[in-house]
């Protein structure tokens, strides 16, 4: 049913960890909320554009169910991730101690060593370590540690992280949180008014099928009055329209996190696809994806080298067949079927626009080789 909303080639796309296909729709929100009023404004297109900030705020509003001032636009994790280092005294202290896993997406570990004080300490658990297990967090979670970096899913593992359990390990160690959900939103549920966070970080590019250019950063109340953001701008004002040089007050809300002159089109464009999502329901897409996973899983027990339980396992399935493992990628991609391939192995994310059908042509084709 929902296929049809979308821009799909022939084929079986299950690269939704990487980049989500785009609605059919999309251009036609480009045009009406983006270059229709830069082309026909009679004045400045500003107060049009700026509504679909506000538009993109609500969206991730009603998404992660808190707050729209609570969300602030960012261009991409990294930025995000460097604002709120360099925003919390606490964390330019010399001597800062961090944590975050080796499974962790590689920029967020570049910004920690760039964006800390050179005699920080990041603590890394070990990738051969279970990041599923609470256990292995509460090891290494300790009242020396001042930040935790959580990945909610983890994009080369398959694996969801316990995150309630961290979160309260966190609060009762009196550690600071930031929660990575890029591989997440849009395909494992997060309410943030029992979910509570310091800070969320997170992207449209993936299950959200935004694109690239339309990140976000969400910040908890508690710790907004603690932050003094340092790559500020213009959008960073509490009147943005003030133009006085000599006066600069923080935005009450998230938005003292933006910067300068922002980007539109991207924040148009994936305000379209969560409005898209939400109203599908989030649980419903974790229901069909899981349900396609249990396919693969129950297909391919031997070669399943992410989480076979559905409480440990995010949007993606990762198979390796070992001496085996090229045969397959080559029938697949003769058979115009769109994986790919990493160092764990064979990465499927299937999304709402993808059925039974194609993951059973899949199987088939995997044993046929």
């Amino acid at each position: 049913m929902y296929k049809h909303d979308f821009l799909l080639k022939d084929n079986i796309y299950l690269l939704n960890h990487s980049v989500g296909r785009p609605l059919k729709s999309t251009e036609q929100q480009f045009k009406s909320h983006f270059l229709d009023h830069w082309q026909d404004s009679h004045s400045e297109p500003w107060p049009q554009w700026l509504n679909a900030i506000t538009r993109y705020q609500m969206a991730l509003s009603k998404l992660f169910n808190d707050d729209a001032d609570n969300f602030c636009p960012q261009v991409n994790l990294s930025s995000a991730l460097s604002k709120v280092l360099m925003s919390v005294a606490r964390l330019q202290q010399p001597h800062t101690q961090i944590l975050m896993s080796e499974s962790d997406f590689p920029s967020m570990g570049f910004v920690m060593q760039r964006a800390l004080a050179d005699t920080a300490t990041i603590t890394f658990i070990p990738n051969n370590l279970d990041i599923t297990d609470p256990l292995v967090w509460a090891e290494y979670l300790h009242d020396r540690i001042d930040l935790v970096f959580i990945s909610h899913a983890y994009s080369n593992t398959g694996q969801q992280a316990p995150l309630d359990d961290i979160l309260t390990l966190a609060r009762q160690h009196q550690v600071l949180s930031i929660v990575d959900v890029a591989q997440s939103a849009g395909i494992i549920p997060l309410d943030l008014r029992a979910t509570r966070p310091d800070f969320m970080i997170g992207s449209c590019v993936k299950w959200l099928c935004g694109g690239p250019g339309s990140s976000y950063l969400w910040v908890n109340p508690a710790q907004l009055a603690h932050c003094l953001p340092k790559d500020v701008g213009w959008f960073s004002h509490q009147q943005p329209f003030e133009f006085n040089i000599h006066h600069f007050k923080d935005h009450q809300g998230a938005l003292r996190f933006w910067g300068g002159t922002p980007s539109i089109m991207p924040y148009v464009i994936s305000a379209n696809s969560i409005e898209y999502f939400t109203q599908i329901g989030i649980d419903k897409l974790r229901q069909h994806n899981q349900r396609l996973l249990t396919m693969l899983a129950d297909a391919f027990p031997s070669a399943l080298v992410s989480p076979a339980r559905e409480t440990q396992r995010n949007g993606t399935a990762i198979l390796h067949f070992g001496s085996q493992q090229e045969a397959v990628l080559s029938a697949l991609i003769a058979d115009n079927i769109s994986v790919d391939n990493r160092q764990q192995g064979m990465r499927i994310s299937p999304h709402i626009y993808n059925d039974e059908t194609e993951i059973q042509q899949l199987i088939d084709l995997i044993k046929s080789v």
